[in-house]
């Protein structure tokens, strides 16, 4: 099969459309021929693809050829088999007849004959050549066309068609051409079914030795060009990429060694879009083809039906990945740098992508390496010139780079290698041990060495294989080894000299480097820029050099390929330094720094860092902002972030990493905070005033911390300046094992720094006693400080007492730890947050000085709870006053109560204030009521005078006296004083004690009524025993002057009214009666009161009170609402026996049993009034009736 391959690219050449046979049966084709070839090519054709799916064609390209014509008469049965693809797709059979015994006896077994071929599709046309006019002959026309359709059509299809020579019908066009679609979409489906099966056999078959891969390549191609004659383009483009992943496993298998191509001449031009470069026959090896133009072959293919379907940006996306695997393959059968394999390398700039850009040209390496021509003795002596005049540029910095792998160092090895007379190790004896060892060698060794070799004049060569090649005859003998494989014109001539070398590489660099910008592909673009850039810098055009080397750092830094940036940034540098961009220069200088070490020897990192530092010291005329972020890196340190309280500053530790390779000297740092919670919080900036040497690795650095308000906060921007030079920093991309000097914490999100509480109780200052106090006595006050998880070391108290209360700064004030016994006998208490050891294994005590109204607290008093104990004095100049015991005792705890102001100042640099003002009860040791136990009849009254006892201590009455006002007198010779038996009386805590006074009434003067005292003075004289952690105790005294055991004895007096009888009151209050229907919540009711008086008044007090009464309802306002007047005067006559009633309208408000209001007289001493009868203490009132409303007061 193969060796039909020319005869099949011969018929491709040929064959562009479908074949439509046509049979002449009745000599009618040159009648309907333009007819039938105007409706060429067929409009929108349904066909179905490969999968049998139904495709629309928009354009259907066919040819109608006679069966009779040479074309399908002269093929042979294999041919035909073979080349299915070019067979007639439809055979169109006209005839025509006028009489039915002509139909029957000569047109019918002609037909019958012609459509018994059952692989052929046909279908009848029948052309009727009646004339309108003659009705006879179109009758006869129709009734052979009826007999024509019942002889060949069938219900399952329609096999005939009938068409008017004079006047066709409107539809016949459209059956014509539906025919002939159906035919050809049989025959198409017919043929693909036989090359699929064909293929399918072919490829069960790759694996045995038997294979042929010409053979599965004519059926394969014949299926696609079968599918692209159809317009089944998809299907035509699917059928060649399987062709060519089966090409590239038949390339691949192992075990055959073939003939890569791409040495004929010619070959150094691309033939990716011309499939007709070659023939197939040329390229032709053994059972497959060549590699290098095969595969052009394919892809010029696949382009072709890529633009036929209207996608050339598919055609480009595929073309660029051919490109790069179609390299790969050029590179695995050694394609050389060409300005390395003529002598020109050494002209050209070195860069990272030089040795793709250079290969211009495909030139396979030989397996033996040309010889030298006889008559180049001039052009090896020129070459070698050119060598020895080569000074190797050194580079900025004084950075080293090892040679490319196409240097002269390797070139001479590999050539001399593939020499038929020398084997591997000859070579490595010519230049070291392997091709390490070569790689290793400096150029100008080698080229040393290399010329070391010509023992006689350069022109002297000899043409035996024994002696190794000089690298001048290399260039030479490669040079013109390509100048026979070359066939551009203009590329020759780019081989004549090294100028115009460079000018051919410039032309095809810049060009190249368009075509990637107008595509937008610019990454690819810039780096070709960057090439260009390196002829430029060669030439002395800095500034062109550096805007395209800066487009080249940007690229390869984006990208991360810092070996690449490693290679061109420090031509950037130099660039700018001869330029005098400080600014640049110092920004190049530093992103070398910022590389990998690895990168660069330690001297070279050297020579950047004094480069920094000499440009950062020097006089700019404006100060350079960089960042360095990937050189200066920073973090917190490992473990839980700095936890401080609201308003508390602090010191801030900082890892900083530093990417230098000796110490740097920071002149200032600022470090910022940013709020986590809070993006308008803004930033803070924490500084560093002095100057901070960071080592080489890591640092750690301290900063101070005001405070910040409440929050959490991670690490910012770390800026500074390091003389003209301002820095910023804001990444953590160090990262490395933590226990390791290159460890850097690179958290996403970034793990918060300092976190600041919100506000809180740092402390708390509480009364230690809630007892009262003896007043106007020296007495502890004791306050408790707890810290609530906050140290109070160096803390300061300010006292500050509020009136009648005072301190004497002469006096110790006395501190204590704290100690609680609880009543359960827990053994620890917790209260707000603080721990409190009820148990405490070290009793601690100090005492301490006031000064101005503050005390410093001591340290042990830092970090637990403890007594501040204050010695104070309440001061009050009234007397006590005693009751008596028919009344309510009414007390006011204002009365005896004292106030102390503190203000504690605490923390590092005492910025936290806690303020508090205790209040202090204190009171005195008794309080004292009175009442008449008995009266005698001699007058004699007995009156009981109870002491009860105000404070939780024991007090003990030594004595007790009383002074009587004026009326009274004392029995007998007391003067005043009980039985002494009694004493001492020992009252305790919370207790009461009662002493009988015998008394009778004495006359009065009224004349020295003012003079004398109006109040009786109980004295008692007492002592006091208690403990200042509970409440009242023994006052304080002097401890130089006090004596051991000493008795101290205390004064007590309060002032006690007493009243003389009155025998005949002068009114009486009577409490009328309330309805009998009784009392309901809701309803209004009428309370009276009956007023009478008693007795008649003299002028005196006629004059003082004259015939009015005030009176006065008082009433619970949530159990009653009074609807009339509460307060007012009535009239009643000073005649004894004058009565008035009082009548006040009331509402019940609450159901229950609640005392009734009560009507007092207030300008009437209760002594002057008798109740009779007595008003009721409880009145029922009833729940309210049903669907009744009522008001209440509402309390605003």
């Amino acid at each position: 099969m193969a060796n039909f391959l020319a005869q099949f690219q011969t018929i491709k050449n040929t064959s562009d459309r479908l074949v439509i046979s046509v049979e002449d049966v009745s000599d009618l084709w040159p009648t309907v021929k333009t007819a039938f070839e105007a409706r060429l090519p067929f409009k929108r054709a349904s066909l179905n693809n490969k999968t049998r799916n139904p495709v629309l064609v928009e354009t259907l390209p066919a040819e109608f050829i006679l069966t009779t014509d040479s074309r399908l008469r002269s093929r042979f049965p294999q041919e035909q088999l073979l080349f299915w693809f070019r067979e007639p797709y439809a055979t169109v059979v006209l005839v025509t007849c006028e009489d039915l015994d002509e139909f029957k006896t000569i047109l019918k077994p002609r037909l019958k004959l012609i459509v018994q071929n059952d692989e052929r599709e046909w279908f009848i046309v029948f052309v009727s050549k009646a004339h309108p006019a003659n009705d006879q002959a179109n009758k006869m026309a129709k009734k052979v066309y009826a007999k024509l359709e019942v002889e060949f059509s069938s219900k399952k299809r329609e096999r005939c068609c009938k068409y008017d020579m004079h006047f066709p019908e409107a539809n016949f066009w459209e059956d014509l051409e539906s025919k002939i679609t159906e035919c050809i979409r049989n025959t198409l489906d017919r043929r693909v079914q036989f090359y699929e099966d064909e293929i399918r056999k072919l490829s069960e078959q790759r694996l045995m030795p038997v294979w042929n891969f010409c053979n599965f390549f004519i059926l394969k191609e014949s299926l696609a060009f079968m599918f692209e004659m159809a317009h089944l383009h998809e299907d035509a483009l699917r059928e060649y990429d399987e062709l060519e992943l089966c090409y590239l496993e038949t390339v691949n298998m192992t075990g055959k060694q073939r003939d890569f191509g791409g040495a004929d001449h010619g070959d150094d031009q691309a033939a990716i879009l011309n499939p007709g470069n070659k023939a197939l026959t040329q390229i032709v090896q053994e059972d497959s083809f060549r590699e290098f133009e095969f595969r052009q072959y394919l892809f010029a293919c696949q382009s072709k039906l890529l633009f036929k379907l209207n996608r050339p940006i598919e055609v480009a996306s595929r073309g660029y990945s051919f490109i790069i695997s179609f390299s790969k393959s050029l590179a695995l059968h050694e394609f050389m740098r060409l300005a390395y394999l003529i002598g020109y390398g050494t002209d050209i700039e070195r860069s990272p992508v030089n040795s793709a850009s250079l290969s211009l040209l495909p030139w396979p390496k030989p397996a033996v390496w040309p010889s030298v021509p006889a008559d180049a003795s001039a052009e090896v002596l020129e070459k070698e010139k050119l060598i020895l005049q080569t000074t190797p540029r050194t580079k900025h910095f004084g950075i080293q780079r090892k040679p490319l792998p196409l240097e002269p160092t390797v070139l001479l090895r590999e050539a001399n290698r593939r020499r038929a007379s020398l084997s591997a190790g000859n070579a490595f004896e010519m230049e070291g041990s392997g091709f390490d060892a070569s790689t290793r060698m400096s150029p100008q060794k080698v080229l040393g060495s290399s010329m070391s070799r010509t023992n006689s004049s350069p022109g002297n060569f000899d043409s035996s294989l024994d002696r190794p090649m000089r690298i001048a005859e290399i260039y030479v003998a490669a040079e013109h080894a390509l100048k026979q494989t070359i066939s551009n014109p203009k590329l020759l001539k780019s081989l004549s000299s090294s100028e115009e070398f460079e000018q051919k590489y410039l032309e095809l660099t810049k060009g190249a480097a368009d075509n990637y910008h107008r595509s937008w592909w610019k990454r690819h673009g810039v780096v070709l820029d960057g090439e260009i850039a390196a002829v430029a810098f060669k030439h002395g055009h800095f500034d062109q050099a550096a805007k395209s080397y800066e487009k080249v750092c940007a690229l390869y830094a984006g990208e991360g390929w810092q070996d690449l940036l490693a290679e061109v940034l420090p031509n950037l540098a130099e660039c700018q330094k001869i330029l005098n961009d400080q600014a640049g220069y110092l920004l190049s200088c530093v992103r070398l720094l910022s590389l990998d070490e690895g990168l660069f020897l330690t001297k070279e990192r050297q020579a950047f860092q004094s480069e920094v530092a000499r440009l950062a010291h020097s006089e700019m005329k404006d100060p350079v902002h960089l960042d360095v972020s990937s050189l200066i890196t920073f973090s917190g340190n490992p473990g839980p972030p700095l936890e401080l309280c609201d308003r508390d500053p602090g010191i801030l530790s900082v890892t900083v990493w530093s990417g230098f390779p000796d110490d740097i000297t920071l002149d200032s740092i600022s470090l910022s905070l940013m709020a986590t919670y809070n993006a308008d919080e803004g930033v803070k900036a924490l500084k560093s005033s002095t100057a901070i040497v960071l080592h080489p690795g890591r640092n750690t650095i301290t900063l101070d911390l005001p405070p910040q308000k409440p929050g959490s906060y991670v690490l910012g921007v770390l800026t500074g300046h390091i003389g003209q030079l301002r820095f910023r920093s804001h990444s953590f991309s160090k990262v490395g094992p933590a226990d390791s000097d290159d460890f850097m914490s690179y958290e996403k999100p970034a793990k918060p720094i300092l976190k600041v509480f919100k506000p809180r109780a740092l402390v708390d200052l509480d009364a230690a006693v809630s007892s009262a106090l003896l007043i106007n006595e020296h007495q502890w006050v004791g306050t408790l400080v707890r810290p609530l998880n906050y140290s109070l070391k160096a803390a300061v108290l300010h006292i500050d007492t509020g009136p009648g209360l005072e301190i004497e700064e002469s006096h110790i004030i006395e501190m204590e730890n704290y100690v609680s016994v609880s009543q359960n006998g827990d053994d620890q208490v917790q209260k707000g947050g603080a721990q409190i050891d009820s148990l405490s294994s070290e009793k601690k005590f100090e005492r301490l000085t006031l000064h101005d109204g503050k005390i410093a607290f001591p340290n042990w008093a830092s970090d637990t709870p403890s007594t501040l104990w204050v010695l104070v004095r309440a001061i009050s100049d009234t007397l006590s006053k005693g009751s008596s015991s028919v009344t309510t005792r009414r007390e006011s705890i204002v009365d005896g109560m004292r106030t102390i102001a503190l203000k504690l100042e605490f923390g590092a640099f005492h910025n936290q204030i806690f303020e508090r003002t205790l209040a202090v009860h204190f009171t005195y040791p008794f309080y004292v009521s009175t009442r008449v136990t008995d009266k005698c009849n001699d007058g004699t009254l007995l009156l009981q005078v109870i002491l009860h006892s105000e404070v939780k201590a024991t007090l003990t009455i030594y004595d007790a006296w009383l002074d009587l006002q004026d009326g009274f007198v004392h029995t007998g010779q007391t003067e005043g004083r009980s039985n002494s038996s009694f004493f001492p009386l020992i009252i305790s805590p919370t207790s009461k004690a009662g002493i009988l006074f015998s008394i009778c009434l004495g006359k009065t003067n009224t004349e020295e009524e003012t003079e004398n005292q109006p109040e009786s003075i109980l004295n008692i004289r007492y002592g006091i025993f208690g403990d200042r952690t509970i409440g009242a105790h023994p006052p304080f005294t002097n401890e130089s002057t006090g004596v051991d055991g000493a008795r101290q004895e205390l004064i007590f007096k309060s002032a006690i009214t007493l009243q003389r009888p009155v025998l005949d009151p002068c009114l009486a209050v009577g409490f009328l009666p309330l309805p009998s229907d009784g009392l309901r919540v809701g309803q209004l009711v009428k309370m009276q009161w009956r007023v009478e008086r008693l007795k008649d008044l003299d002028d005196k007090e006629v004059s003082e009170q004259n015939d009015e009464v005030l009176y006065e309802v008082n009433a619970n306002s949530g159990n009653w609402m009074i609807a009339g007047r509460k307060r007012g005067h009535v009239s009643l006559s000073t005649k004894q026996g004058a009565r008035i009633i009082i009548s006040v309208l009331c509402m019940p408000l609450v159901a229950g049993y609640v005392r009734p209001p009560v009507l007092g007289l207030p300008d009437v001493d209760e002594a002057n009034i008798r109740c009779k009868p007595a008003g009721p203490h409880l009145v029922c009132v009833l729940p309210p009736a049903l669907s009744s409303s009522f008001c209440i007061p509402v309390n605003s």
